[in-house]
Protein backbone atom coordinates (compact mmCIF):
# COMPACT_ATOMS: atom_id res chain seq x y z
CA UNK A 1 0.00 0.00 0.00
CA UNK A 2 1.40 3.26 -0.74
CA UNK A 3 1.60 5.82 1.73
CA UNK A 4 0.54 10.13 1.29
CA UNK A 5 2.24 12.75 0.27
CA UNK A 6 1.82 16.06 2.36
CA UNK A 7 3.04 18.88 0.90
CA UNK A 8 3.96 22.78 2.34
CA UNK A 9 5.67 25.61 0.47
CA UNK A 10 5.53 29.27 0.42
CA UNK A 11 4.86 29.31 -3.46
CA UNK A 12 1.53 30.86 -3.11
CA UNK A 13 -1.20 29.35 -5.73
CA UNK A 14 -0.63 32.49 -8.40
CA UNK A 15 1.05 30.49 -10.75
CA UNK A 16 1.78 26.95 -11.64
CA UNK A 17 4.64 25.73 -8.85
CA UNK A 18 2.16 23.94 -6.98
CA UNK A 19 0.38 22.44 -9.72
CA UNK A 20 3.84 21.21 -11.50
CA UNK A 21 4.84 19.34 -8.14
CA UNK A 22 1.59 17.18 -8.24
CA UNK A 23 2.51 16.66 -11.36
CA UNK A 24 6.07 15.56 -10.92
CA UNK A 25 4.43 13.26 -7.76
CA UNK A 26 1.87 11.68 -10.27
CA UNK A 27 4.29 11.11 -13.14
CA UNK A 28 6.08 8.78 -10.48
CA UNK A 29 3.00 6.84 -9.30
CA UNK A 30 -0.42 7.58 -9.99
CA UNK A 31 -1.82 5.83 -7.43
CA UNK A 32 -0.31 8.33 -4.59
CA UNK A 33 -2.75 10.28 -2.13
CA UNK A 34 -1.16 14.16 -2.39
CA UNK A 35 -2.34 16.42 -0.08
CA UNK A 36 -1.62 20.57 1.04
CA UNK A 37 -0.75 21.32 4.14
CA UNK A 38 -0.13 24.76 3.28
CA UNK A 39 1.30 26.84 0.54
CA UNK A 40 0.55 30.04 2.35
CA UNK A 41 3.83 29.78 4.44
CA UNK A 42 5.49 33.59 4.80
CA UNK A 43 7.48 33.80 1.68
CA UNK A 44 11.42 32.76 2.98
CA UNK A 45 9.94 32.17 6.82
CA UNK A 46 11.75 28.97 7.79
CA UNK A 47 10.57 28.94 11.28
CA UNK A 48 7.34 29.38 10.41
CA UNK A 49 7.23 26.37 8.01
CA UNK A 50 9.05 24.26 10.91
CA UNK A 51 5.99 25.66 12.96
CA UNK A 52 3.56 24.82 10.60
CA UNK A 53 4.90 20.86 10.65
CA UNK A 54 5.08 20.32 14.03
CA UNK A 55 1.16 21.67 14.38
CA UNK A 56 0.46 19.63 11.80
CA UNK A 57 1.99 16.01 11.65
CA UNK A 58 0.98 13.73 14.21
CA UNK A 59 -2.39 14.06 12.45
CA UNK A 60 -0.97 12.15 9.81
CA UNK A 61 -0.25 8.20 10.07
CA UNK A 62 3.33 6.99 10.66
CA UNK A 63 4.90 6.50 7.13
CA UNK A 64 3.38 9.69 5.86
CA UNK A 65 5.79 11.71 3.82
CA UNK A 66 6.24 15.35 3.95
CA UNK A 67 7.82 17.59 1.75
CA UNK A 68 8.44 20.90 2.78
CA UNK A 69 9.85 23.74 0.83
CA UNK A 70 10.83 26.99 2.34
CA UNK A 71 14.34 27.10 0.81
CA UNK A 72 15.38 30.93 0.48
CA UNK A 73 18.75 29.01 -0.15
CA UNK A 74 18.04 27.07 -3.32
CA UNK A 75 20.99 25.74 -5.58
CA UNK A 76 23.48 26.72 -2.70
CA UNK A 77 25.62 24.56 -0.90
CA UNK A 78 22.66 23.70 1.48
CA UNK A 79 21.88 20.25 1.56
CA UNK A 80 18.58 18.12 1.22
CA UNK A 81 17.84 16.10 3.91
CA UNK A 82 15.33 13.25 4.25
CA UNK A 83 14.38 12.84 8.05
CA UNK A 84 12.43 10.06 9.98
CA UNK A 85 11.00 11.21 12.74
CA UNK A 86 10.77 9.09 16.30
CA UNK A 87 6.41 9.19 15.00
CA UNK A 88 7.44 7.49 11.96
CA UNK A 89 6.53 9.87 9.65
CA UNK A 90 9.06 11.41 7.49
CA UNK A 91 10.14 14.70 5.88
CA UNK A 92 11.79 15.89 2.79
CA UNK A 93 13.52 19.58 3.27
CA UNK A 94 16.10 21.26 2.97
CA UNK A 95 18.36 21.32 5.88
CA UNK A 96 18.07 24.91 7.02
CA UNK A 97 15.92 25.14 10.12
CA UNK A 98 12.83 23.69 8.66
CA UNK A 99 13.25 20.56 11.11
CA UNK A 100 13.93 22.58 14.22
CA UNK A 101 9.93 22.36 15.85
CA UNK A 102 10.09 18.69 14.81
CA UNK A 103 13.41 17.73 16.62
CA UNK A 104 11.97 19.67 19.83
CA UNK A 105 8.48 18.32 20.01
CA UNK A 106 8.74 14.72 18.54
CA UNK A 107 12.55 13.58 18.20
CA UNK A 108 14.57 12.90 14.72
CA UNK A 109 15.66 9.36 15.10
CA UNK A 110 17.42 9.33 11.13
CA UNK A 111 18.52 11.47 8.67
CA UNK A 112 19.88 10.61 4.81
CA UNK A 113 20.92 13.08 2.34
CA UNK A 114 19.70 12.94 -0.68
CA UNK A 115 21.97 11.84 -3.47
CA UNK A 116 20.47 13.81 -6.25
CA UNK A 117 22.45 11.50 -9.16
CA UNK A 118 19.95 8.90 -8.10
CA UNK A 119 17.11 10.61 -7.05
CA UNK A 120 16.18 13.88 -9.19
CA UNK A 121 14.19 14.52 -11.86
CA UNK A 122 15.26 13.00 -15.18
CA UNK A 123 15.72 16.04 -17.04
CA UNK A 124 16.87 18.78 -14.96
CA UNK A 125 20.04 18.63 -14.09
CA UNK A 126 20.44 22.39 -15.43
CA UNK A 127 17.77 23.89 -13.30
CA UNK A 128 18.93 25.01 -9.99
CA UNK A 129 16.59 27.28 -8.48
CA UNK A 130 12.97 24.40 -8.31
CA UNK A 131 14.27 21.80 -6.13
CA UNK A 132 10.85 21.85 -5.09
CA UNK A 133 9.97 20.20 -8.35
CA UNK A 134 13.06 18.53 -9.10
CA UNK A 135 14.51 16.87 -5.92
CA UNK A 136 11.49 17.18 -3.46
CA UNK A 137 8.44 16.19 -4.98
CA UNK A 138 10.01 13.51 -7.12
CA UNK A 139 12.04 12.11 -3.87
CA UNK A 140 9.02 12.84 -1.67
CA UNK A 141 7.25 10.96 -4.36
CA UNK A 142 9.06 7.79 -4.79
CA UNK A 143 9.28 7.34 -0.91
CA UNK A 144 5.31 7.31 -0.93
CA UNK A 145 5.35 5.09 -4.04
CA UNK A 146 7.49 2.73 -2.55
CA UNK A 147 10.26 2.69 -4.95
CA UNK A 148 12.72 3.49 -2.92
CA UNK A 149 13.22 3.11 0.59
CA UNK A 150 14.49 5.47 2.93
CA UNK A 151 17.85 4.00 3.09
CA UNK A 152 17.56 4.27 -0.44
CA UNK A 153 17.18 8.31 -0.67
CA UNK A 154 21.37 8.63 0.22
CA UNK A 155 23.81 8.84 3.16
CA UNK A 156 23.07 8.64 6.39
CA UNK A 157 23.57 12.29 8.06
CA UNK A 158 24.25 12.73 11.56
CA UNK A 159 21.16 13.81 13.36
CA UNK A 160 23.26 15.89 15.78
CA UNK A 161 24.80 18.20 12.79
CA UNK A 162 21.13 19.41 11.16
CA UNK A 163 20.47 23.20 11.51
CA UNK A 164 18.34 24.55 13.75
CA UNK A 165 16.75 27.79 15.16
CA UNK A 166 16.70 29.13 18.43
CA UNK A 167 13.34 28.79 20.01
CA UNK A 168 13.42 30.48 23.15
CA UNK A 169 11.80 27.73 25.27
CA UNK A 170 9.44 28.89 28.15
CA UNK A 171 11.01 28.88 31.80
CA UNK A 172 9.76 30.01 35.48
CA UNK A 173 12.26 32.38 36.09
CA UNK A 174 13.16 33.49 39.73
CA UNK A 175 10.90 36.36 40.51
CA UNK A 176 7.91 33.83 39.08
CA UNK A 177 7.46 35.35 35.94
CA UNK A 178 7.07 33.23 32.68
CA UNK A 179 7.96 33.78 30.18
CA UNK A 180 8.16 31.88 26.44
CA UNK A 181 8.23 33.01 22.56
CA UNK A 182 5.51 33.65 20.17
CA UNK A 183 6.13 31.46 17.67
CA UNK A 184 3.32 31.98 15.19
CA UNK A 185 -0.09 34.15 14.40
CA UNK A 186 -3.57 31.91 14.03
CA UNK A 187 -3.47 34.13 10.24
CA UNK A 188 -6.58 34.16 9.42
CA UNK A 189 -7.91 35.43 13.33
CA UNK A 190 -5.14 37.41 14.48
CA UNK A 191 -4.49 35.66 17.65
CA UNK A 192 -0.91 35.28 19.16
CA UNK A 193 -0.11 31.45 19.57
CA UNK A 194 3.21 30.81 22.35
CA UNK A 195 5.70 27.72 22.65
CA UNK A 196 4.05 27.80 26.23
CA UNK A 197 2.45 24.49 26.91
CA UNK A 198 -0.64 23.80 28.71
CA UNK A 199 1.41 21.53 31.23
CA UNK A 200 3.98 24.15 31.79
CA UNK A 201 0.88 27.08 32.05
CA UNK A 202 -1.31 24.87 34.87
CA UNK A 203 1.40 23.13 36.63
CA UNK A 204 4.58 24.94 36.54
CA UNK A 205 3.13 28.47 36.99
CA UNK A 206 -0.18 27.47 38.10
CA UNK A 207 -2.30 29.47 36.25
CA UNK A 208 -6.58 28.80 36.80
CA UNK A 209 -9.62 30.12 35.04
CA UNK A 210 -10.91 32.96 35.70
CA UNK A 211 -7.56 34.73 36.64
CA UNK A 212 -6.15 37.98 35.17
CA UNK A 213 -2.08 37.83 34.29
CA UNK A 214 0.17 40.82 33.33
CA UNK A 215 1.34 40.46 29.66
CA UNK A 216 4.27 41.59 28.27
CA UNK A 217 5.37 41.22 24.63
CA UNK A 218 8.52 42.12 23.38
CA UNK A 219 10.18 42.34 19.74
CA UNK A 220 14.17 42.10 20.15
CA UNK A 221 13.91 42.89 23.62
CA UNK A 222 12.05 46.13 23.29
CA UNK A 223 8.51 46.16 24.81
CA UNK A 224 5.76 46.09 22.29
CA UNK A 225 2.09 45.70 24.05
CA UNK A 226 1.81 45.34 28.10
CA UNK A 227 -2.04 44.81 29.46
CA UNK A 228 -3.72 42.86 32.02
CA UNK A 229 -5.67 40.06 30.82
CA UNK A 230 -7.86 37.73 31.96
CA UNK A 231 -7.47 33.53 31.18
CA UNK A 232 -10.72 31.95 30.07
CA UNK A 233 -11.81 29.29 28.51
CA UNK A 234 -13.03 30.47 25.37
CA UNK A 235 -13.80 33.48 23.61
CA UNK A 236 -17.18 33.37 24.70
CA UNK A 237 -16.40 34.29 27.43
CA UNK A 238 -15.22 37.79 26.84
CA UNK A 239 -17.38 40.69 25.48
CA UNK A 240 -16.95 41.65 21.56
CA UNK A 241 -13.69 43.20 21.21
CA UNK A 242 -12.21 42.47 24.62
CA UNK A 243 -8.54 40.41 24.96
CA UNK A 244 -7.96 36.99 26.63
CA UNK A 245 -5.70 34.69 27.55
CA UNK A 246 -7.12 30.84 26.17
CA UNK A 247 -5.55 27.57 25.50
CA UNK A 248 -5.07 26.73 21.64
CA UNK A 249 -5.78 24.25 19.47
CA UNK A 250 -1.91 23.03 19.61
CA UNK A 251 -2.77 23.24 23.92
CA UNK A 252 -0.12 26.02 24.14
CA UNK A 253 -1.07 29.37 25.79
CA UNK A 254 -2.72 32.14 23.38
CA UNK A 255 -3.65 35.65 23.15
CA UNK A 256 -6.86 36.96 20.91
CA UNK A 257 -9.81 39.45 21.05
CA UNK A 258 -12.91 38.64 20.62
CA UNK A 259 -14.44 38.77 17.16
CA UNK A 260 -11.15 40.90 16.86
CA UNK A 261 -7.40 40.74 15.16
CA UNK A 262 -4.91 40.48 18.58
CA UNK A 263 -1.98 41.47 16.15
CA UNK A 264 -2.70 43.63 13.96
CA UNK A 265 -5.02 45.81 16.39
CA UNK A 266 -1.78 45.99 18.84
CA UNK A 267 0.80 46.01 16.18
CA UNK A 268 2.49 42.77 17.19
CA UNK A 269 3.46 39.75 15.48
CA UNK A 270 5.28 36.31 15.80
CA UNK A 271 8.19 34.90 15.35
CA UNK A 272 11.83 33.91 16.90
CA UNK A 273 12.57 37.67 17.88
CA UNK A 274 8.66 37.82 19.45
CA UNK A 275 8.98 36.94 23.45
CA UNK A 276 6.20 37.34 26.39
CA UNK A 277 6.68 37.60 29.69
CA UNK A 278 3.67 36.71 32.08
CA UNK A 279 3.18 37.72 35.50
CA UNK A 280 0.33 37.20 38.31
CA UNK A 281 -2.12 40.34 38.66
Amino acid sequence: MENQLVLQTDFGLQDGAVSTMYGVAYSVSDNLTIADLTHGITPFNIFEGSFRLAQTIKYWAPGTIFVSVVDPGVGSARLSLVAQLTTGQFVVTPDNGTLTHLAQEYGIVAVRIIDESTNRLPGSEKSATFHGRDIYAYTGARLAAGIISFEEVGPAYDVAKIITLPLNLPQVTASGALTGNIDITDVNFGSLWTNIHQATWDEQFGAQLGEWFNIKIYHKDVLQYQQALPYVKTFADVNPGEALIYINSVYTVGFAIQTGNFAAQNNVTAGPNWSVEITKN
